[in-house]
């Protein structure tokens, strides 16, 4: 990098912070900060979900396995996300809208002491901040990965530079600087993907290789199937079924999106925008990935630095800023996107039954409370960023593949599938007991078994059996020990009723005591 890269990057970082001092004057209460008063734009909510879905992991762990694999990368990740986010269009978008404008909620979880008891709505919370906690650190580690490889900034140091700026302009701002930031990003990204697919067949037309042949190179062989290696048909089910439910809500971020908008029909509108994205943007981000092998030599065994190293061989100084802040706007959305969601779920759910202060909360308290948390969720997530690389956890993308993916399906399923009428049965045991148990088959198959296997466990097993395990059982019980309520019954119809697009945004009230108790009483909408 050289002067003009570090201007462009330093005046992204600006930007960023300039948004979020704009967004927070419309910043005014919780419901604001956590859900945008349900104000969001469809447009904004769609392209905010589809940012908030990316992270610097794509240009590490992911074109690894692009300069590995080649384009199994594109089939077994952004191809049944996209898939996923189509079908939640119709199944969960419209239901997880009206838990904010007909619940009056601001938090994805909050529902859920209404929908099965207390002790469920605390389990889910709390394994859930500590799933994200590693989740945003394996975003730290992957961005400080990248910009070492550009700058020399030690792991750790990249680390503090991009958390530190993130923490200021999400704890000002809010959601709205999440989405209005993901905006700008998106513009960015846009740019910076079509300079680095354009250098590479630019590169390639230099070297006499053509648009499409390519995949005849002898170094490609091989990388035109679309299951190859650990990436079978396996896994590639396993990952939609986890897509299906992380990308529409499970993972709590993308909940707030489809809350964002007006009502159901907008997040619907949302959702289907962020899906087109999802199949199309991709492809051009991947192309430069899949030819990597053709152009540089990685000097990592799993190829995760080749990304970075075909921008500086290829891209002029001022280009190269550009790509590097599209890296940074990546991981950035993820993150701060995830620290406003893990904000509401902790001021929301869990403060309020640990203090009786929480429950007391006026609006500037719960304000102040969010933003702390805020900053505290991102102080942790930095720390965790700097043992990704350790023996606990791994390299980045096993933490994003095995960790994330494997431990996501256990704590989604009872808050996804409890929005829907067909599972209506599905109470607090049947929920319990399908989170507590698909943990333990996480912990199982990784470990103890997968020590006693030759090779260990293969990675779509690794994945798949703990959202099966919780899946089946979820159902199951619900079949064999149905907890169905007339109050339960009357909460999951008031989610599922078609709304008449008046429910508009709702004021948010202060967290509710931390019992039992009945469904809210029904809004006029």
């Amino acid at each position: 990098m050289n002067s003009l890269d570090w201007a462009v990057l330093i005046g992204y970082f600006g930007v960023m912070v300039a948004i979020g001092v704009w967004s927070h004057k419309r910043v005014d209460n919780v419901s604001d900060f956590f859900t945008a008063g349900g104000k969001m734009p469809w447009w904004l909510s769609g392209i905010s979900h589809h940012m908030s879905g990316y992270s610097a992991v794509m240009f590490t762990g992911y074109a690894g396995i692009a300069y590995t694999y080649g384009v199994t990368s594109f089939v077994t990740w952004s191809f049944p996300i996209a898939l996923g986010i189509a079908i939640g269009a119709r199944l969960f978008a419209p239901r997880i809208n009206r838990l904010r404008s007909r619940l009056h909620v601001a938090s994805p979880l909050e529902y859920l002491k209404n929908r099965y008891d207390l002790k469920t709505q605390q389990a889910l919370a709390w394994s859930g901040m500590l799933l994200k906690i590693v989740d945003v650190g394996a975003k730290w580690a992957a961005i400080a990965t990248l910009l070492s490889v550009f700058t020399g900034v030690s792991l750790n140091q990249g680390i503090l530079i991009t958390g530190v700026i993130t923490a200021i302009y999400c704890t000002i701002g809010g959601l709205w600087a999440d989405a209005l930031t993901e905006l700008g990003q998106f513009v960015i990204q846009l740019l910076a993907g079509v300079a680095m697919f354009v250098a590479v067949v630019m590169e390639l037309n230099d070297m006499g290789i053509g648009f499409f042949g390519a995949w005849d190179e002898p170094a490609l062989q091989g990388h035109e199937k679309p299951l190859v290696g650990p990436y079978g048909t396996v896994f590639l089910l396993a990952f939609l079924f986890i897509k299906l439910f992380e990308y529409n809500g499970g993972m709590l971020n993308q909940a707030q999106r489809y809350m964002a908008t007006a009502n159901a029909k907008e997040a619907a509108r949302s959702a289907k925008l962020s899906a087109i994205l999802w199949l199309v943007w991709p492809v051009v981000l991947f192309f430069p990935m899949w030819m990597s092998p053709l152009l540089v030599d990685s000097k990592k065994p799993d190829g995760s630095d080749s990304y970075g190293l075909m921008t500086e061989q290829l891209l002029p100084h001022g280009l190269l800023g550009l790509v590097i802040v599209g890296f940074f706007s990546h991981t950035m959305a993820m993150c701060s996107s995830d620290a406003n969601a893990i904000a509401a779920v902790f001021t929301r759910d869990c403060a309020p039954v640990l203090s009786a202060k929480a429950r007391a909360w006026n609006e500037r308290s719960g304000l102040i409370a969010a933003r702390v948390t805020t900053v505290v969720f991102l102080g942790l997530s930095m720390a965790a960023a700097t043992q990704v690389n350790s023996p606990a956890f791994g390299d980045i993308i096993t933490v994003v593949i095995k960790w994330v993916a494997g431990l996501m399906g256990p704590m989604a399923i009872p808050m996804m599938l409890g929005l829907l009428r067909p599972f209506r049965r599905s109470g607090p045991t049947a929920a319990l007991t399908s989170w507590a148990m698909g943990l333990l088959a996480f912990w199982l198959v990784n470990y103890p078994i997968s020590w006693n296997v030759e090779g260990g466990v293969p990675l779509q097993y690794q994945v798949s059996i703990p959202l099966a395990v919780s899946l089946v059982l979820y159902i199951l019980i619900g079949y064999l020990k149905p907890e169905d309520t007339p109050e339960r019954d009357a909460l999951i119809e008031r989610i599922n009723t078609d709304d008449d697009g008046s429910a508009g945004a709702a004021a948010v009230p202060a967290p509710a005591e931390p019992r039992d108790g009945a469904v809210a009483a029904p809004s006029k909408d």
